[in-house]
């Protein structure tokens, strides 16, 4: 993530461009033209390289197309001022010290029926995630399990982007963004790679590649374009709003992808009807 700052740059410059072509302004229509031809080129690229390394930490890259859609995206959607509620975030924000760790995971349970709530009581507020144990068998027992054993309680979200792509990603009880339960499940329910994949609400494991997910999740608050590589478990059907006003506060390093500047930890992970 050492570029990082250089890619946000890249990004700010690239979306200048793109303001000043919709103005219409008559005057150097051709040079802005090729202007913008560059810095579209160089957003693909570095949107593509941003994407992944947003969910892992091995270095890969979405596909052109993908990233292209993505910079639109980005551009369109990128107003956060108009989000939910006022944050009044007033529980503790003390975090585990000793993060559970198992051996194997769970095996997939056929009785867990879809809809089967996952409850994230944070120290900003309530947050309801309604599972697809259909559609993601062994992610959601893995979720549920975790959520039972008490895996999540007490464990920060680490990782806010506000920039092309837009969620809060939580699960590591270290924080540093490498943690997990000591297993892995394999992946499932991945979507297509056109369009907007990974629509606002959508809950998605992250990994650091093929067949790693193992307790990390994101949280999608505003629609985002990603390669078809993580794990659709579930949907927001409470809390959304709060999670949108959590990424308007912003991240703390102010470059668009970092830790929340308003902390969030999950105090307590409840599951309901399984």
């Amino acid at each position: 993530m050492s570029n990082t700052n250089k890619r946000q740059r890249e990004l700010a410059h690239a979306k200048y461009e793109r303001q000043q072509a919709r103005r219409g302004n008559k005057y150097g229509n051709r040079r802005r033209r090729q202007q913008i031809t560059a810095a579209l080129t160089v957003a693909v690229l570095v949107l593509g390289t941003v994407g992944w390394v947003l969910l892992s930490h091995q270095t890969s890259e979405p596909t052109a197309e993908a990233a292209a859609d993505q910079a639109t995206s980005g551009a369109s959607g990128s107003d956060q001022s108009a989000v939910g509620p006022t944050l009044k975030c007033t529980g503790s924000t003390k975090t585990t010290s000793t993060p559970l760790s198992f051996k194997t995971a769970p095996k997939p349970a056929a009785s867990i029926a879809d809809g089967t709530q996952i409850v994230l009581d944070t120290n900003c507020g309530p947050i309801v995630i309604s599972t697809l144990p259909k559609l993601a068998p062994a992610t959601v027992s893995s979720e549920v399990f975790l959520a039972k054993q008490g895996f999540y309680d007490k464990t920060p979200c680490h990782r806010l982007t506000t920039s092309g792509i837009f969620v809060l990603q939580c699960g590591d009880p270290t924080g540093t963004g490498s943690g997990g339960p000591g297993y892995t499940v394999p992946d499932e329910n991945l979507p297509t790679a056109t369009g907007v994949n990974y629509p606002a609400g959508t809950v998605a494991m992250a990994n650091a590649g093929p067949g790693t997910a193992g307790s990390q999740f994101f949280l999608v608050y505003q629609d985002t374009i990603l390669g078809p590589n993580y794990t659709i478990w579930g949907k927001i059907t409470s809390g959304l709003d709060l999670v949108q006003a959590i990424a308007s506060v912003g991240d703390a390093g102010g470059t668009g992808d970092g830790a929340p500047t308003q902390p969030v930890v999950i105090e307590r992970a409840t599951v309901r009807g399984a």
